[in-house]
């Protein structure tokens, strides 16, 4: 079992940032890959990023140039940095991780966090 804990959330103006982390229990297979995902109210679960332990990241194109992941292995973390935020982008964030890193497929991630909430007001 893997017990991921986000943090970094809250409320943000239009073009301002914020810094996501996510703190794993332990590393597994099952963290190999790690993301983050987003839920904005009344649409489906999207993937936003995703990377894999040697480090190689994929992005959503709609915060690509905007976010940036990252991840300390030593330390099993994750981090996402939101530069220029939209209003669009406000949703909850949610960490997760699995054995390999498929940013359209959220079945290949096995554990997820319990989210942090991200607004972004205009």
């Amino acid at each position: 079992q893997v017990q991921l804990v986000e943090s970094g959330g809250g409320s943000v103006q239009a073009g301002g940032s914020l810094r996501l982390s996510c703190a794993a229990s332990t590393y597994t297979y099952s963290t190999y890959c790690m993301g983050w995902f987003r839920q904005a109210p009344g649409k489906e679960r999207e993937g936003v990023a995703t990377i894999n332990r040697p480090g190689t990241t994929t992005y959503a194109d709609s915060v690509k140039g905007r976010f940036t992941i990252s991840r300390d292995n030593a330390k099993n973390t994750l981090h996402l940095q939101m530069n220029s935020l939209k209003p669009e982008d406000t949703a909850i964030y949610y960490c997760a991780t699995g054995g390999y890193c498929s940013i359209w497929n959220q079945r290949a991630f096995n554990y997820w966090g319990q989210g942090t909430q991200v607004t972004v007001s205009s």
